[in-house]
């Protein structure tokens, strides 16, 4: 407690000396080591956004549908009949990397409680994964890890994982991405917020005890990775689903009641950010007795209690004189409990953070530069130079060939070895399991379903920033779209390099100014968020090797009647299946140009927003009436893969007409133009009818049938076994598990 503050120590701390100088400021003295450590925790990238909170307020966050936006524990939409949907995505990137079990895993706890914590009991959880080249010798390791940690949490606390997606690419290499998002549903009566409030009123600890696990997560999370990362093993959270399972139930029953005033959860930064951001926005002061923090490790600090990462654990602000009811519930549940502070008044300079120990003030912080007045910077950023035009490329080994080539690449195979560790349907109300467009949950009791995506192209938002960024968000809403929901809002989670260097910056800014033109174009808000920068790992020379920009976006719609959900599964055989959108041919950084001719150039495909909206409320219409049997969006791969995923999702194939084997029939049959989808009906004229009132772009494909996918001209002939086979290969060959092809 009596160790000066060195300029050594302020580095280890993660500030720069100008940040310092802002400590010493709002402070009016040199810190003591504890409050130094509040001060970088609270500063760091991963708890202040201190990089990104400027451009960050140029998204779109609100709608009438919209309850509560960012700024929050997570978004909450409202879905009729009094209920609410609230949901959040949050990264756990670096303590993955590092220990990929618990990493995951605790990345998996922490979102679950950024969602009870308002009142929602959680229906689902997804997640989006990034890995690195799959020869390279950790990414067996951290695969099997992530995946694992990921599954042993969600299916031990009973919370059905039920989409998600996985990529890989060589810039992963030393810095996999690991994305968790939660959704639950909540009365819109009994949603909860963590202002403190009451000056007296008692501030509550509940959950497990605090060890000195995951010291200086927050600030490991802020920093990139030097090649050696097995010295930040001990920064890395030990999760208990078990107790977390426990905590979602005894806080749903305090919930119950009016007892609460303010909860948030402990998440980074664990008492520290959940006391400052709850008297922050309550505009009050904390007093808090160090003494009374339930501990399971002797001798513990203040600076190790309040920085400790430790899962399972809640703050809470109760109404005076309801303690004994809150400490039997959380007694019942075999959880602990106890009152560890007070709310105080803000004085003329604002409220006070102030810790006692054995009897002493070992903290005294006011609370403004923590929170609102952390610092927040406009980082030299250069725009992201458009790519040069594609120019010629070579027609592939042959349709067959390329189809196949494809449907077993690494981004396409079947991700059937992953979800089939995950428990997708405890719970009873998953209606689309993974492997569509999107899943589908039934919002329990009734008749509504709430469809969840997760989605990003990394390699577009790094050909192009700002035209990724659009793709991202249109993409997630044409996957709900393609089950029939109709779109409400969606969550983030930013995933980029080093802000310092102005390419990186460059690219988050034009990330965020392509999401916030989709957005406003789609009536898609963004509610709630994470950003996750530092994503690179540091070369011998000094130099970083960044991530691609990844903003990963996590979008929820809504199904008046979760019976009328589509599947990508042909139905039966002769029904007509046709292509709406308009297809030029676009091969510019696809799929095909990459595990076929070996290079990643050009523009990605450009969204044209308004088409995108046109195309996708068509076809959302043409679900709601029953006017198609199947729908699937375009996306990786193109039209051909798009076809191949729906035959081998209902066991059928389909007989394609010539007219799709024409001028380079590779460009149109592997294009990833946007705006498109697949769709299947036995009444073909009325559809083309329609689509031609409604002004929307409709060609025929071909009629469902047979084992095979066949060209009418003898163009295309490739069995649905040796699809199967090809496209389940993958996992277990990587993994060296077996897999029973279905």
């Amino acid at each position: 407690m009596s160790e000066s503050i060195t300029p050594e120590i302020v580095a280890e701390h993660g500030l720069s000396p100008d940040e310092y100088e802002r400590v010493l400021h709002a402070m009016g003295r040199t810190p003591n080591i504890t409050e130094l450590g509040i001060f970088s925790v609270m500063w760091s990238e991963h708890c202040s956004y201190k990089s990104s909170r400027l451009h960050l307020k140029k998204l779109p966050t609100s709608a009438p549908w919209v309850i509560q936006g960012p700024g929050e524990n997570a978004g909450v939409v409202d879905i009729g009949d009094g209920q609410a949907a609230i949901f959040k995505m949050e990264s756990h990137n670096h303590p993955s990397y590092i220990e990929p079990y618990q990493g995951a895993a605790t990345g998996v706890g922490g979102i679950l409680r950024d969602v009870f914590t308002m009142g929602a009991r959680p229906v689902a959880n997804l997640n989006a994964l990034r890995f690195g080249r799959p020869d390279h010798p950790k990414m067996r390791h951290l695969i099997s890890g992530v995946v694992s940690g990921i599954g042993g949490y969600g299916n031990c606390v009973g919370v059905p994982t039920v989409g998600g997606e996985v990529n890989f690419h060589r810039a992963y290499d030393g810095n996999i991405l690991v994305n968790a998002m939660t959704v639950g549903v909540a009365d819109t009566d009994k949603i909860f917020y963590s202002a403190a409030a009451g000056i007296g009123n008692p501030v509550v600890y509940v959950g497990s005890k605090t060890g000195r696990d995951g010291i200086h997560g927050a600030t490991m999370a802020s920093a990139d990775f030097s090649e050696d990362s097995e010295e930040k093993r001990p920064t890395v959270q030990v999760g208990d689903p078990f107790t977390e399972k426990l905590l979602i139930e005894a806080c749903l029953e305090l919930m119950s009641s009016d007892a609460i005033v303010a909860i948030q959860d402990m998440g980074a930064a664990g008492l520290t950010s959940s006391s400052v951001e709850m008297a922050s926005k309550g505009g009050v002061g904390l007093e808090l007795d160090m003494n009374s923090v339930p501990c399971r490790e002797e001798g513990m600090t203040p600076y190790e209690m309040m920085l400790s990462e430790s899962q399972e654990r809640m703050l809470m602000v109760l109404k005076p004189g309801r303690e004994a009811e809150a400490e039997a519930i959380f007694h019942k549940w075999e959880l602990d409990f106890a009152v560890i502070g007070r709310v105080t008044e803000a004085g003329p300079d604002g409220g006070h953070l102030v810790l006692r120990w054995n009897g002493a003030v070992v903290a005294d912080i006011p609370l403004a530069p923590l929170a609102d007045d952390a610092p927040c910077y406009d980082r030299p950023w250069i725009e992201t130079p458009k790519p040069a035009p594609l120019g010629d490329v070579p027609s592939g080994k042959g349709l067959a060939a390329d189809l196949l080539t494809l449907i077993g690449s690494p981004d396409l195979a079947s991700r059937r070895w992953i979800w089939e560790q995950y428990d997708h349907m405890v719970g009873a109300d998953t209606v689309q399991r993974p492997g569509g467009d999107a899943a589908v949950v039934r919002v329990h009791g009734t008749d509504k379903g709430l469809a969840i995506a997760t989605d990003v192209t990394p390699r577009y938002c790094y050909a192009d920033p700002y035209e990724g960024g659009k793709q991202a968000i249109a993409e997630c809403w044409r996957n709900l779209t393609a089950v029939g929901a109709t779109p409400l809002a969606t969550t983030d989670c930013m995933n980029f390099g080093n802000p310092q260097r102005p390419e990186i910056m460059g690219q988050f800014v034009g990330c965020i100014h392509g999401m916030a033109e989709a957005c406003e174009a789609l009536d898609f808000p963004i509610v709630s968020g994470n950003v996750s920068l530092y994503n690179e790992t540091k070369n011998e020379d000094g130099s970083g090797s960044a991530i691609l920009p990844t903003p990963a976006i996590g979008g929820i719609g809504l199904l008046p009647d979760w019976r009328k959900s589509a599947t990508i599964a042909f139905k039966a055989e002769g029904e007509a299946v046709y292509l709406i959108g308009e297809t030029r041919g676009h091969l510019g950084q696809s799929l095909w140009l990459r595990e076929i001719a070996g290079r990643e150039e050009g523009p990605p495909p450009p969204v044209d927003l308004a088409v995108e909206r046109k195309n996708g409320d068509f076809v959302r219409g043409a679900i709601r009436v029953d006017a198609v049997s199947a729908v699937h969006d375009l996306a990786d791969g193109g039209l051909l893969i798009a076809l191949a995923e729906m035959a081998l999702a209902g066991g059928i194939g389909a007989m394609l007409t010539a007219e799709l084997f024409d001028d380079a029939p590779h460009a149109f049959l592997f294009g990833e133009d946007q705006g498109r989808y697949l769709v299947t009906t036995r009444d073909g004229e009325a559809l083309q009818h329609a689509a031609h009132e409604a002004g929307v772009a409709i060609s025929f494909v071909g009629t469902t049938g047979g084992d095979s996918l066949t060209a009418e001209d003898g163009g295309l002939d490739v069995s649905l076994a040796s699809l199967r086979e090809t496209n389940e290969a993958f996992f277990p060959a990587l993994m060296g598990g077996e897999l029973t092809v279905a």
